[in-house]
């Protein structure tokens, strides 16, 4: 293998490529790994040389921090080629921000820009081969950080792993979803973590998911924990809905992700003359305008699926259908949203990002 370093990261390329061995045209989500991997320790109060290797298992000691005290966060992104060969990432500071954000909450240590943005930039010119072209498709990124240091004591670790993976992915999600308003699970509290991308944010929804799954129902619409009222997100993605003309989602908290395809959503709506509205929105209030057919569409958001529709939901025991309609807000704003991703279109808001 040779090792060689380019802007203070150390490289070891693998002696052989996997990359012969994919389908391209036939990728599910996430399940094919690229041939390497973006990896940085934070030790001794300080974060250390980063390095890009062949992508590997992990080897930890079974006193690590991470099985017993779950610190572990996580980002999702994605890189796009375009018909010029060019690679472009989307909002990719957001993701920067808002992963550090999440460390803050969990008592990690904050990464460098520098580090990420330069570590992840270099692993992509390694790996461009990798990124799919076909309709639909990208290279999904996962950078994910967790606790390494030992020891069995209830307390913050004192040592970390950053970690860039990439898989290169199909569509993730295929035809609309039917959905349940959760009634006794909640996703988060008040106070808690709700808002950072947090392993355990998922652990906890895949219990009420199956639930609702058993019941028939493909996802969750989870609502506030105290009343159970207000719906806050739909599975681990942000809710739309549409009443009327109108494009209503949730205010984001300490309970709701500030979710990068959400903001992007509500930014084109409003410069394409779409009227929007954050507010609260009671469960009842989606009964009350699927009875009298003002609801018109509902749709999940977020950087896997862009936008998931929901072609109907089930609350206290009674399912509401959404009319077919031929043309949604839903798929014209994920359209608006990928031809700025796959530089198909101008980018008025200076999101794409050029590697």
């Amino acid at each position: 293998m040779a090792t060689i370093y380019t802007e203070d990261i150390l490289i070891e390329k693998a002696k052989t490529s996997k990359i012969n061995d994919v389908d391209f045209n036939n990728l599910s989500f996430g399940s094919t790994y690229t041939d390497h991997m973006f990896v940085c320790d934070y030790e001794n109060g300080k974060w250390q040389t980063p390095k890009i290797m062949p992508y590997q298992p992990i080897s930890l000691d079974p006193s690590s921090k991470i099985f017993h005290y779950g610190q572990s966060i996580f980002e999702g992104m994605k890189a796009y080629k375009d018909a010029a060969d060019d690679v472009f990432l989307f909002r990719p500071l957001d993701n920067f921000n808002r992963m550090n954000i999440s460390a803050k909450r969990l008592a990690m240590p904050e990464m460098p820009e520098a580090y990420f943005i330069n570590g992840l930039k270099t692993l992509l010119k390694i790996e461009k081969d990798w990124i799919p072209t076909a309709e639909g498709s990208a290279l999904y990124i996962r950078p994910f950080m967790f606790a390494t240091g030992k020891g069995f004591h209830a307390s913050p670790a004192d040592a970390y792993k950053l970690v860039i993976a990439f898989a290169p992915s199909g569509p993730y999600f295929s035809g609309k979803v039917n959905v349940l308003i959760e009634e006794k699970y909640s996703r988060s509290a008040n106070g808690g973590v709700g808002f950072a991308k947090a392993g355990g944010n998922y652990a906890g929804q895949f219990y009420p998911t199956q639930l609702a799954k058993d019941k028939g129902y493909q996802q969750v619409i989870w609502t506030d924990d105290n009343t159970h009222e207000y719906i806050e997100e739909a599975g681990a993605m942000n809710i739309f809905v549409r009443i009327n003309d109108t494009l209503l989602t949730v205010p984001t908290s300490d309970r709701i992700l500030d979710g990068i395809t959400r903001k992007s959503i509500l930014t084109i709506a409003e410069a394409e003359g779409i009227k929007t509205e954050v507010r609260k929105i009671k469960a009842t209030e989606l009964v009350e305008a699927a009875e009298n057919g003002s609801l018109k569409e509902m749709f999940g958001a977020g950087t896997a699926a862009v936008v998931s529709p929901i072609s109907g939901f089930g609350y206290k025991g009674k399912d509401f259908e959404l009319p077919a309609l031929e043309n949604t807000f839903g798929q014209f704003l994920k359209k608006k949203i990928t031809d700025i991703q796959t530089n198909k279109s101008e980018d008025p808001f200076g999101w794409r990002v050029k590697v």
